[in-house]
């Protein structure tokens, strides 16, 4: 199954591709209105915020050590280095603590 290139997002429902090139596909969520990929920054937000709902007992720093891994492991942000990616990152124990909440 695809998923965004840029928060891993699984394409379930075709609706969600927000934007597709030559090399990636990605998320409603990770693109603007006028379909560029959004920043660093606001995907980085973005996911701390959905994993935030997910449960109230996780603290904001642990969620934003398990967004930075997620978004750290894939080719995308590889390829495209961002400050806001910078600091610690979740253990893989720590980020399947989030996982399992979905």
């Amino acid at each position: 199954m695809k998923s965004c290139a840029t928060c891993s997002m699984p394409f379930c429902d075709p609706n969600n591709i927000g934007l597709e090139t030559e090399g990636d596909t990605f998320c409603i969520h990770c693109v603007t209105e006028d379909k560029k990929v959004k920043s660093c920054k606001e995907i980085f937000e973005g996911g701390v915020a959905f994993f935030m709902s997910l449960d109230s007992n996780f603290s904001r720093s642990f969620i934003e050590k398990c967004v930075r891994r997620n978004m750290l492991n894939l080719p995308y942000w590889k390829n495209n280095t961002d400050p806001c990616l910078l600091g610690d990152v979740a253990t893989e124990e720590e980020f399947n603590q989030v996982l399992a909440k979905l």
